[in-house]
């Protein structure tokens, strides 16, 4: 089986993928969440690697929102990523950042709820539900709220390198009711790497939202990525 390392996107972090790791582990897999720092971009990339050389390989390389730059950046020359899968996720081109993709198309409804803080940024914690998961429990977002880390100003704006999905198989997770990412935006980047497009009618976070499904979406690619590649699969 394939191992699945999960990176979270800004104004999170890896306790986001909670749900989805239990759903994930009643399928049988083992997956490990990085944690970003969300200071630069390099550290940012720096410890998805470190995460990745801490379990076995083949690894399926996944990504949610700005998590999607990270992964393109983080999975180039590593050869136990075998592909990536992204969750409502930028993916960038060289030359592009999360920033300028996201001012691409209208429906981003970040502007109206984050809150600077100095040199950092949060999402309005009464807000916070209404923009990211409105279809998921109260709860849920209520720790979710109280849990994001303050993202420090200007990493989005960071422009990529050549990213990995120009060379690694790629499967794509579109959430049509996403108020962060507009869906339009995640279906051309979608089809520019290739991807193999599911739909989800789902709020910017799937993962809170519709775990279950989630899980379901990375175990298909696990196998489909074993099954392309049976001899990389471990013992």
């Amino acid at each position: 089986m394939a191992t699945i390392v999960l990176v979270h996107g800004l104004w999170s972090e890896g306790s986001s993928w909670a749900k989805a790791i239990t759903e994930l582990r009643a399928l049988g897999h083992e997956p490990v969440a990085a944690q970003l720092s969300l200071e630069s971009f390099d550290d940012d990339v720096a410890s998805v690697r470190r995460t990745i050389a801490t379990v076995s390989g083949p690894v399926l390389l996944v990504g949610w929102s700005y998590g999607g730059a990270v992964i393109g950046e983080a999975a180039r020359g590593v050869a136990a990523v075998t592909a990536l899968a992204y969750i409502a996720a930028f993916a960038p081109a060289e030359g592009e950042s999360v920033s300028g993709l996201s001012r691409k198309y209208s429906g981003n409804e970040i502007p109206n709820h984050v809150v600077v803080a100095g040199d950092y940024t949060y999402i309005n914690r009464s807000t916070f539900g209404e923009l990211l998961a409105a279809d998921a429990p109260a709860e849920d977002v209520a720790v979710a709220a109280a849990t994001q880390r303050m993202v420090r100003i200007g990493l989005d704006r960071v422009k990529v390198g050549p990213p990995a999905w120009l060379d690694l198989p790629t499967v794509y997770l579109v959430a049509t009711a996403d108020r962060c990412v507009p869906p339009e935006l995640q279906r051309e980047m979608a089809a520019r790497m290739g991807a193999v497009i599911t739909e989800l009618s789902s709020s910017h976070a799937p993962l809170l939202s519709r775990p279950r499904e989630v899980a379901e979406f990375l175990d298909r690619a696990c196998r489909d990525m074993l099954t392309a590649n049976p001899q990389e699969e471990t013992e």
